[in-house]
């Protein structure tokens, strides 16, 4: 059996370590920070000092740690994310994974690992992720690797909208736009139709997505068409 001061201490190396981890993920305000990290540092730590302190049950700590680490894959799936094209969290989810490793050092009571893994998990996050972007960046295109979303509308009389819908997707296939959603709205006073639309793409496009606005607008019965830039973010970070 564990003394209970063993206990409390390799639970409270654990919970700190985490936290440290999480400090990172909370100053650049992830889904998963402070308290997520410390808490899956802990549970790690608890679920590794269960086995060793019933050795009446002969629960072997390396087989509770493989089953943290098969648990841990369902609660850092919860923050991947794919908006569009892209795909966010990964890098967040394999913090939560390493803030687990941590956790099951410390509650083994292998400390100075414990402290060495949690120092090299918060080095790569933040020294490591200016090299990648430096890496990632191309020469030519610095926004290449930049998602932009635009938010397209055009006014028009109510019998074109079935039109100016079709002439939109046919302006905008096949030039590197996707079109993310299309949706039209009755506007008050009239037989006025908004046609509003969302378009991602990678990398500012503006002149081509220009080019297709002009020849709507050059439509009958289009009154009037406008866009924007909504966002533009990188991939994950």
């Amino acid at each position: 059996m564990i003394d209970v001061e063993v206990f409390a201490l390799r639970i409270a190396a654990a919970l700190v370590l985490g936290a440290l981890i999480g400090l990172e993920r909370q100053w650049r305000q992830r889904a998963s920070g402070l308290r997520t990290n410390a808490l899956v540092a802990t549970g790690a730590a608890l679920f590794v000092l269960m086995s060793m302190g019933f050795v009446e049950d002969e629960a072997s700590p390396t087989r509770v740690a493989a089953q943290v680490v098969s648990g841990i894959g369902f609660l850092g799936a919860g923050v991947i994310l794919r908006e569009g094209a892209s795909i966010r969290g990964i890098n967040t989810a394999a913090t939560i994974w390493c803030a687990a490793a941590v956790g099951t050092l410390a509650g083994a009571g292998m400390y100075e690992v414990a402290a060495m893994g949690a120092a090299g998990v918060v080095l790569i996050n933040v020294v490591l992720r200016p090299v990648a972007r430096a890496i990632d960046r191309a020469p030519a295109d610095e926004d290449s690797e930049v998602e932009t979303l635009y938010r397209f509308r055009a006014t028009c009389r109510e019998p074109q909208e079935g039109h100016v819908r079709v002439l939109l997707v046919q302006a905008l296939a096949g030039r590197g736009f996707t079109l993310r959603s299309v949706e039209s709205e009755d506007l008050p006073g009239g037989d006025q139709v908004e046609v509003r639309a969302e378009l991602l793409t990678m990398g500012r496009d503006d002149p081509r997505l220009e080019e297709a606005v002009n020849r709507l607008s050059l439509e009958p019965g289009v009154t009037a068409v406008r866009w924007e830039v909504t966002s533009a973010t990188t991939q994950e970070i």
